[in-house]
């Protein structure tokens, strides 16, 4: 039985709830076992063979080949998780963060440092605020992937 969820409403947000993490569950795990150094080596080694020993969706792991930290975390990815695999990378938070919005590093962090995306038409889809759908991506490097 599903339950009602009038979350889903809330655009450029994906809620990890418990049906997310019922999705996810191999996909985190994966995440998890990039805490230790011989996975993360073996990972940057070989990602596709290392990913293929997880029961995951190949949706899932073409996510995190791609570094589609957004579709990953619409597969069931706890970002959480999600941010061991920017780490293993190299990448800062706040970087995976502006590659999230389709924003650069600097872009993301001057939003931020001046207060965040306006709440204006961003409390339910539909409104015509900057976190709709169709306003997204923002900012330089998502402008220069539509391209």
């Amino acid at each position: 039985m599903s339950l009602e969820k009038p979350y889903l409403d809330i655009p450029g947000t994906i809620l990890f709830d418990a049906e997310q993490s019922r999705k996810g569950y191999h996909l985190n795990q994966f995440c998890m076992s990039l805490m230790k150094a011989e996975n993360r080596e073996r990972f940057k080694a070989d990602q596709r063979a290392y990913l293929d020993e997880w029961p995951m969706s190949e949706e899932q792991k073409q996510s995190v080949l791609d570094m589609d930290l957004n579709r990953a975390m619409s597969l069931g990815g706890n970002i959480y998780f999600l941010a061991k695999i920017g780490a293993t990378h190299g990448r800062s938070f706040q970087q995976m963060a502006g590659s999230m919005t389709g924003m650069t590093e600097e872009e993301y962090r001057n939003m931020m440092i001046s207060g965040g995306r306006s709440v204006e038409g961003n409390r339910y889809l539909g409104e015509n605020g900057n976190a709709q759908p169709q306003n997204q991506p923002q900012g330089q490097a998502g402008q220069s992937k539509g391209a």
